[in-house]
């Protein structure tokens, strides 16, 4: 609030006073749409409908790229500007950012002419992480480089992605997304590992958080990065006991940092056991992972779906909870049904992950069904928060 003039900012109509308004409700309602869009196409119930590449194409990567890159630019785009003290993006720069997102979704489920769809789709995340460096320079705010690197990181998978589109490569485009995932995942264990201490320790009201151990916090950083670039090259795509080795350590990494972070008093507090419960899937599916390189008969696609819907999908509805309230000046009380909302998507993975082995076809008709209430509940009790101005009167 101090670094903002008061006037310009309160001129701005809400939904464009900063990132996460937008982009938690435009990644919330491409999350509630695509996994029904894409059971109707595998059901076959969508006729000649194409997008870019197919619906297999479209569902790894609209999920990822579209969904998942939407929340981080709204994350990201707020929190720069309590980070550095620089007003974040908001007004016309942050519409046409939004704009750009948008165009981006439609010309792939158009089946737009690759050079568009290629220039619509880079110029999103190349935009964020530009927005994020450019900002943290002016500041020299060493300390979050990392995250433009990752947003770069990604930027090049969602370019691989689109090769893969446009040479007709299926291995190429499975391959960008395996890449991409690893590259969020290492972003979950980054901000993660500040938030999720921080959060319970302010939720409990405990006097102090538990201290990070800054040695595990860049070993879970570089080795979930060192994952990415494995898929990114090709070795991680066929068992590697080398890499399975790898992939156990970085369970056992997220299970240590669990165990220090738990408190028995969390599991009264929705949004506290959500994000527990969220980070515990990603330990999982590193768990999980490490079991298929090692040899077991695993399909790594149930590690795979554990880290998308159980570790990305329950983080990312958890803090849009959370953020949403804070920013919109609430207390840090969820409204109603958002308790209902965490335990339907830890009921998808479930469904996604177990379930599966048994019921196969109703197993991923009712993770959908999950999975898509939780984010339109979502959508319908916060979405008039997110276009509404603060509570308290203060701008952003």
């Amino acid at each position: 609030m101090q670094v903002l003039d008061r006037r310009t900012a309160m001129a701005i109509v809400p939904l464009l006073r900063l990132a996460f308004r937008p982009f938690f409700l435009a990644g919330s309602l491409l999350a509630l749409l695509a996994i029904p869009l894409w059971l109707l196409a595998f059901t076959g119930q969508l006729g000649q409908w194409q997008p870019a590449g197919g619906w297999l194409a479209w569902h790894r990567h609209e999920l990822l790229f579209g969904f998942g890159l939407a929340i981080i630019a709204g994350f990201l785009l707020t929190a720069v500007q309590t980070w550095t003290g620089r007003p974040g993006l908001s007004g016309k720069p942050l519409a046409a950012l939004a704009l750009l997102w948008l165009a981006a979704r439609l010309a792939w489920l158009a089946n737009a002419p690759w050079p568009l769809l290629a220039v619509l789709e880079l110029a999103f995340p190349l935009a964020v992480a530009g927005a994020m460096g450019v900002t943290l320079w002016k500041v020299r705010q060493t300390r979050n480089y990392p995250i433009v690197l990752v947003l770069a990181l990604l930027a090049g998978a969602d370019g691989l992605s689109l090769l893969g589109l446009i040479q007709g490569h299926e291995g190429w485009q499975r391959q960008s997304v395996l890449t991409g995932i690893w590259l969020v995942a290492a972003m979950m264990g980054l901000i993660g590992g500040r938030v999720i201490p921080f959060f319970t320790q302010r939720g409990l009201g405990r006097a102090t958080a538990v201290a990070p151990w800054p040695w595990l916090d860049w070993l879970l950083l570089g080795g979930s990065a060192l994952v990415a670039l494995l898929y990114a090259s090709g070795p991680a795509l066929t068992a590697n006991p080398a890499i399975g080795l790898l992939f156990g350590a970085l369970a056992v990494g997220h299970s240590i940092r669990l165990g220090r972070w738990h408190d028995r008093g969390l599991w009264r507090v929705p949004l506290l056991w959500s994000l527990h419960l969220a980070y515990g899937w990603l330990a999982l599916a590193c768990l999980g992972m490490a079991l298929w390189h090692l040899g077991v008969p695993l399909n790594p696609s149930l590690a795979v779906h554990a880290l998308t819907i159980g570790a990305m999908g329950g983080l990312i509805l958890a803090m849009l909870a959370r953020v949403s309230l804070g920013h919109t000046g609430r207390a840090l009380e969820p409204p109603a049904g958002m308790s209902l909302a965490f335990i339907l998507l830890n009921l998808a993975c479930l469904c996604r992950v177990l379930l599966v082995l048994v019921l196969p076809l109703g197993a991923l008709w009712l993770a959908a069904l999950c999975w898509t209430l939780g984010f339109a509940l979502y959508a319908w009790r916060y979405g008039p928060m997110l276009v509404r101005a603060r509570v308290d009167g203060h701008p952003g």
